[in-house]
């Protein structure tokens, strides 16, 4: 079925913390003929469902909305983080918000405060967007959740984390776009898109408000997979197939993935902290 010249394995580098005897099938080459097809039709199924204009214009409008409501309510900064700036949310993806204030006493009454007058915007016939099923979700980070224009909008208070992992993500995708290996039209983001459609829509494993795996988490393992094979992506599909195979093949019960690569789990702190992002386990 074609050469398989340019498929080569990723310059011997073997990914530890597999299951024992699954390396080879992981690394395995694939026919290039046959997912050059694949991949075309792989592109037009990511063109009906990336972002496009209209939806982002969508979008910057409600978080606009929600944002000017935020800073009715105390003196703030706001921000949007996660997949929208970074131009990786599905057609049914959320819009996160998270509000900055020098004020850390109102960390006990933003929440209120918030849900006070979205509850007031609920109510108006004159509110600007349609605000529907405002909730107070009191978890370990608390958030606001609600539906402005049947968008699902998320809002915190202080997550520095999430900007900080939007910063780093955009930093990896311009270092991507530079290296000849990933100079396919944001295949980085492409391959986000992707699996991010296929753990949500076809295997119900993504939602970290549901005990299932992270956005970010998902991101962790997709740029493991880069630094695995990097040297030989055809497409976004390929990807999904590294993705799938070694996700399926890797030994959860005794290592999780870090940015560093896996790492066993009885060598890990107490505490990890933020300065090394983990994967672990679809049941941790």
């Amino acid at each position: 079925m074609g050469s398989q010249e340019g498929w080569a394995q990723p310059n011997g580098f073997c990914p530890n913390g597999l299951l024992p005897n699954e390396a080879a099938s992981v690394t395995r080459v694939l026919d290039q003929e046959r997912w050059s097809i694949a991949e075309e039709r792989i592109a037009e199924l990511i063109g009906c469902i990336k972002p496009n204009q209209p939806s982002e214009e969508r979008r910057n409008a409600v978080a606009c909305y929600v944002q000017q409501l935020i800073a009715r309510c105390f003196s703030c900064q706001v921000f949007t983080f996660g997949s929208v700036p970074l131009k990786t949310y599905l057609p049914d993806g959320d819009i996160d918000l998270t509000a900055f204030c020098k004020n850390q006493n109102l960390k006990d009454s933003w929440a209120n405060e918030v849900r006070t007058i979205l509850e007031s915007e609920e109510k108006s016939e004159d509110a600007e967007f349609r605000v529907k099923e405002v909730q107070y979700i009191q978890a370990e980070v608390k958030i606001i959740k609600c539906l402005v224009e049947n968008i699902v909008v998320d809002i915190s208070f202080n997550q520095l984390g999430g900007l900080c992992t939007l910063c780093f993500l955009e930093e990896i995708d311009v270092i991507l776009k530079v290296d000849r290996l990933i100079n396919q039209n944001h295949l980085f983001k492409r391959s986000i898109i992707l699996i991010k459609a296929w753990c949500y829509y076809e295997s119900r494993i993504l939602g970290a408000h549901h005990g299932l795996i992270s956005t970010y988490a998902l991101e962790t393992l997709v740029l493991y997979i880069f630094h695995v094979f990097n040297s030989s992506f055809s497409g976004p599909l390929e990807v999904l197939y590294r993705f799938l195979e070694f996700f399926s093949k890797f030994d959860w019960e005794n290592f999780c993935i870090s940015l560093c690569g896996p790492v066993p789990i009885c060598s890990l702190p107490e505490t990890t902290g933020s300065a090394v992002p983990l994967l672990l386990g679809p049941n941790d």
